[in-house]
């Protein structure tokens, strides 16, 4: 019985393509950055000098800004906070520009977010989660100005900031008494003139404790402490660029226990040249392939797919089940003003432990076309949120290609669908908010209506990202291998599974806790890494 009961469920899973849900008509800004917090807010941001939004500021507060480039007393706001159970949001006031700027979620929960354009360039802002937090500032706590970097957080709970325009090194955030900039060549090396490829490297801290930094199309394994190059990894197969303005993406595929190997994923982008190719008007097909590597491996080497469509500018979320859903952007064109066509309405589910050539499932489509600063996040009920696309220097709602984009969604995978409610586990304990130590034992109750297949049971710990132009920072799921699974009651079980061993394999701070059962992921919790 169990065995059809299985079947049953693949059956369903594949005809299962995920179903879209409008939220809302109108947030009043673009999403060009997003990251949820552990109160189930997400924080969301444009730029400052897009001109006036369309969501007035309350209690007639204005912001005052000599500096400013476009409006200097604008009366409107550039961030909301989303409350996810609520379906509401409010307006926040961001004082200096946070336009393709940067950011990590600290161990507290505290969102640190730097730099920026103009008089963000070298601004830190910070975002405690509470119901009536709003922005604050530090003006000049950075020490290099930061445009178009990458953050990632560190095992001690510091983040790293890497690159931006024209910055060919690296800082630490928060500050000590230590040497404020450190430089990093590669970031040179990989700099194509009048088009750069560079910026928004693609990060990820390996099980080893050092950094796989990935730019243009090709990569290092990096150790920040002593400031050296560990190894050089092959370029990319066909040497195109993967980077801003050729964005394509990238994600850490899940580490599993007890024996961690980390592989990197990197889809989409857009052929060499194609940047100057569309600012004089010639539109280029993105790529449509992906490559992927296993970064621990001595001799590693890209293995190369393909995807069903060309893609650049989208988006790799992680979902709890392990699956990589690829959504948003376009399949002609770069990164850029104006520069995207032919938007891909279609997400790609890509399933990493199917082999070569079985991988991707395309799911359906979206009405609402995402193009450039545009993004997506995960919500601890499993659904992707949805927002943003502005490819204009100012809010432009008419006689355009692709208006500016208010408009916010939902998508819930196959797995959210009626016809899994029965395998779905639901968690009984522990709590959200949790506290967990490294190496702890821990104990999950849950509940699930269907007949337990126990050898289909594992649990995942999700850190949020920080989401912008088409890249999510500190994006990390961790598969928890069962050592003890029974039954505790009626339809309830016990799960018995070891906190990661170290702030490496899971730097401090919160994390989406789920329990997975034949594919199908309950709820999360929020736990804390401490």
């Amino acid at each position: 019985m169990t065995l059809l009961l299985l079947l049953i469920l693949l059956f369903h899973a594949a005809e299962a393509k995920g179903q879209w849900q409008l939220l809302h008509k109108n947030i009043g800004i673009v999403a060009m950055h997003m990251q949820l917090l552990h109160n189930d807010r997400v924080i969301i941001f444009d730029r400052t000098d897009f001109g006036l939004s369309n969501l007035t500021l309350p209690d007639g507060r204005c912001r005052n800004n000599p500096n400013e480039l476009v409006v200097k007393r604008d009366c409107t706001a550039h961030s909301i906070e989303y409350d996810v159970a609520a379906n509401t949001f409010r307006a926040l006031f961001v004082q200096t520009n946070v336009w393709c700027s940067s950011g990590s979620v600290s161990p507290d929960g505290t969102l640190v977010q730097t730099g920026g354009f103009n008089d963000g360039y070298r601004a830190v802002r910070t975002f405690t989660p509470c119901r009536s937090c709003d922005w604050a500032e530090v003006q000049h706590g950075l020490a290099a100005q930061r445009w178009y970097a990458t953050n990632h957080i560190l095992p001690d709970g510091r983040q790293i900031i890497i690159g931006g325009r024209r910055q060919f090194n690296y800082e630490f955030y928060p500050k000590t008494q230590a040497k404020n900039t450190y430089s990093l060549p590669f970031l040179a090396q990989t700099n194509d003139a009048n088009a750069e490829n560079n910026l928004y490297p693609f990060v990820f801290l390996n099980v080893d404790g050092n950094l796989f930094i990935f730019a243009n199309n090709r990569a290092i394994l990096f150790d920040y402490n002593k400031n050296s190059v560990v190894r050089t990894y092959p370029q990319i197969p066909g040497g195109d660029p993967r980077c801003y303005p050729s964005t394509g993406s990238a994600v850490l595929l899940p580490l599993r226990e007890p024996n961690v190997e980390a592989e990197v994923l990197i889809c989409g982008g857009a052929p060499r040249g194609a940047f100057r190719n569309t600012l004089s008007g010639k539109f280029v097909g993105a790529l449509r392939t992906c490559a992927r590597i296993k970064i621990t491996d001595p001799k590693a080497n890209w293995v190369m797919e393909t995807m069903p469509g060309a893609r650049v500018m989208s988006d790799m979320v992680l979902l709890p089940n392990g699956d990589v859903l690829i959504v948003n952007g376009a399949a002609v064109g770069t990164a850029g003003w104006e520069l995207g066509r032919n938007p891909v309405l279609n997400p790609f589910l890509y399933k990493p432990n199917k082999r070569v050539g079985m991988r991707f499932e395309v799911q359906n489509p979206s009405h609402i076309p995402r193009m450039y600063h545009s993004g997506a996040v995960l919500l601890r009920d499993g659904r992707v949120l949805l927002a943003g696309s502005n490819p204009h220097t100012y809010y432009n709602f008419t006689k355009v290609l692709f208006p500016t984009e208010l408009r916010l969604e939902a998508f819930s995978p196959w797995y959210l669908e009626p016809g899994f409610s029965n395998v779905r586990p639901a968690i009984v304990s522990p709590a959200s908010q949790t506290k967990l130590k490294y190496g702890q034992t821990l104990r999950l109750r849950f509940k699930v209506s269907a007949t337990l297949v126990g050898d289909s049971v594992s649990v995942t710990m999700l850190a949020p990202p920080f989401n912008t132009h088409s890249f999510s920072m500190n994006q990390r799921l961790l598969v928890l291998k069962p050592h003890h699974l029974s039954g505790v009651g009626e339809s309830t079980h016990e799960v018995e599974v070891t906190a990661p061993a170290s702030a490496v394999l899971a730097p401090p701070g919160f994390y989406l806790l789920f329990v997975v059962h034949q594919e199908v992921p309950s709820h999360g919790i929020w736990v804390q890494m401490v």
